[in-house]
């Protein structure tokens, strides 16, 4: 029988995702010829937006292939059921440690995080949610080259405030003490964040120089028997390339497990 755990994650999980309400949708228009992208561009200047209607396709949306227009997250229900998984583990295993989500987007994986610790009464542990609430860095091509290509930081749809995240929190009754906010880029933030330790780390930072800052600051932090969380691990070149290079130098030999297209994890299993 399900529990009364089971059934506020899983429903807290289709939420997140727009399951329930997803066939009411619509996504920014991108019209081509240069008298449609001039209209476009004076309903923007308005403060208006140019939309089209999506068919919704849930099984798109379960694999996490499309960007929901109302969901807070991206996620495919295999990686959110990953993050579900990774945190139970820590609290049943009393790994201890914080939460952390870098990159965090609308902020459906943090408060998927948020949710467990709640179902579980866990009052003990924080969900830090790391981000600079302003989009994706522009890339540094002549420090990080792998990054040179990459187009993320001119994608608008990809800067949400950090008012808008924390209002996704409070719409599930999830913002409160045990939540706390790093804002900036990560190789300022993250390097000085007052974290302890941790469980369980995210990261999300599509970047060669986003994934890198965020393993060298918090990979040292995370006790033996937690979770490193991966993003677009072997789907973002640049990504997969930085967590390959870390691991080289560092010595890490723990198997990564592959959750779907574009997420994976490891569990650290000893110090150094």
């Amino acid at each position: 029988m399900d529990t009364c755990q089971d059934l506020y994650l899983d429903l807290m999980k289709r939420s997140l995702m727009n399951l329930i309400y997803g066939d009411k949708e619509v996504v920014p228009a991108a019209p081509k010829g240069a008298g449609k992208q001039l209209l476009v561009q004076a309903l923007r200047a308005a403060g208006l937006e140019a939309v089209r209607p999506r068919k919704f396709d849930p099984a798109l949306r379960a694999e996490g292939r499309d960007w929901p227009t109302y969901g807070q997250t991206m996620l495919s229900m295999k990686r959110l059921d990953n993050i579900q998984f990774c945190v139970e583990q820590v609290i049943r295993n009393e790994v201890p440690g914080d939460l952390i989500e870098a990159g965090v987007w609308r902020g459906g994986a943090s408060i998927l995080m948020r949710a467990v610790l709640k179902a579980y009464g866990v009052r003990d542990r924080y969900v830090w949610v790391a981000d600079s609430f302003q989009g994706i860095p522009p890339p540094d091509p002549e420090k990080y080259p792998q990054d040179a290509a990459i187009p993320y930081h001119t994608f608008p749809e990809l800067s949400v405030s950090q008012e808008d995240v924390a209002a996704n929190f409070a719409r599930y009754g999830l913002l409160d003490a045990q939540v706390r906010f790093l804002k900036g880029w990560f190789r300022d933030t993250l390097p000085t964040a007052p974290i302890e330790r941790l469980a369980v780390m995210r990261l999300d930072g599509d970047m060669y120089e986003s994934t890198m800052d965020g393993l060298t600051a918090l990979y040292p932090k995370l006790s033996v028997g937690g979770y490193v969380i991966l993003d677009d691990y072997g789907h973002l070149p640049a990504c997969t390339q930085a967590v390959e290079d870390y691991r080289t130098q560092n010595g890490i030999t723990e198997a990564i497990q592959i959750i779907d297209f574009a997420g994976a994890y490891w569990q650290r299993r000893r110090n150094g």
